[in-house]
């Protein structure tokens, strides 16, 4: 089993403090789910977790390595962002190779979600398609720890549901910490759920809480 520890991570802009004295862990074979409203700091914090933003303060370690740089995280973690990251002009079939092992790339290559798309560059899919090749090349890469910010978004919801049953398989051997809206799919993968509220990341146990630090109305 790895872990992840993340600890002291703090975050301004222009004098603006988004992130205080944050502290989250996540070992292999667990989902933590990461909810807060837009603004709150989720990506910044994902960002600074995969080592492109860096915090006021941070401290980042998988297992006894101290994660100094991206060199650092090669290999432990992997990051889906926001924008599609789909170098332009490659077929799908030969970037699978690129982000997988001989094993997980002929289990893609067989992959009924992603078989339509092998012929294909990313310039001629869409933005869901491009979505669901990015989360199956990361999650089936070689990086222990899988960080995932808004991954149902422009996703159908039968696509949602087939991913979810891909994320709680593949997290079997990895971790996975996962953001966004959809605080139901979040809630429904997830084995430990996080609040970024106030600059500050609280563990959450249940809905009811969820209402309390009005992340959901009262009348839900």
């Amino acid at each position: 089993m790895s872990n992840l520890h993340v600890d002291s991570i703090t975050k301004s802009f222009d004098e603006k403090t988004i992130l205080r004295g944050i502290y989250i862990s996540c070992e292999t074979g667990k989902v933590v789910g990461l909810l807060g409203r837009n603004g709150s700091g989720k990506s910044t914090l994902l960002k600074i977790i995969f080592g492109i933003e860096k915090g006021d303060s941070q401290f980042v370690r998988v297992d006894d390595k101290v994660l100094q740089n991206q060199m650092d995280r090669k290999g432990r973690i992997a990051y889906l962002p926001q924008y599609s990251f789909l170098p332009r002009g490659i077929k799908i079939k030969k970037l699978i190779s690129l982000f997988c092992n001989k094993t997980n790339t002929e289990k893609l290559l067989h992959s009924q979600l992603i078989k339509p798309f092998l012929n294909e560059t990313s310039s001629s899919l869409s933005g869901g398609e491009k979505k669901i090749v990015e989360i199956l090349l990361l999650i089936h890469s070689d990086a222990k720890f899988i960080l995932l910010d808004e991954p149902f978004n422009a996703l159908s919801p039968k696509m949602v549901s087939e991913i979810q049953k891909i994320i709680r398989e593949q997290s079997k051997e990895k971790g996975i910490i996962i953001t966004d809206h959809r605080y139901q799919d979040i809630l429904k993968i997830s084995d430990e759920i996080y609040l970024l509220d106030n600059n500050y990341l609280k563990q959450i146990k249940d809905l009811k809480e969820l209402q309390q630090h009005n992340y959901l109305p009262k009348s839900i």
